[in-house]
């Protein structure tokens, strides 16, 4: 499973551009919020790639980054943010 940055930020409990702010701070983030260390952290991080046709403008393309599920933990390790607690699986009450 992976999320983007908006999802990310939001399962911290924080905004989007304060975890961009935060991961910049700490150099994980370039200026386009891409990973700075793309190959370093790729148990983490990676880029996606994304295109699609726009009728004036031809072909579009873009990148973004997406957290992998390992990366949640090490993010905020790296950038000292708590872990939501898991919520108690109520299920296998009778």
């Amino acid at each position: 499973m992976e999320r983007n940055l908006k999802d990310t930020a939001r399962y911290f409990g924080i905004t989007r551009p304060v975890l961009i702010k935060l991961m910049r701070e700490k150099g994980l983030l370039n200026n386009c919020n891409l990973p700075t260390y793309p190959n370093r952290d790729r148990e983490y991080l990676r880029i996606k790639d994304g295109n699609w046709y726009h009728e004036t403008a031809g072909m579009q393309y873009s990148q973004s980054t997406r957290v992998k599920q390992p990366g949640i933990r090490w993010l905020a390790e790296q950038l000292c943010l708590e872990l939501p607690e898991i919520p108690v699986d109520h299920r296998g009450v009778a």
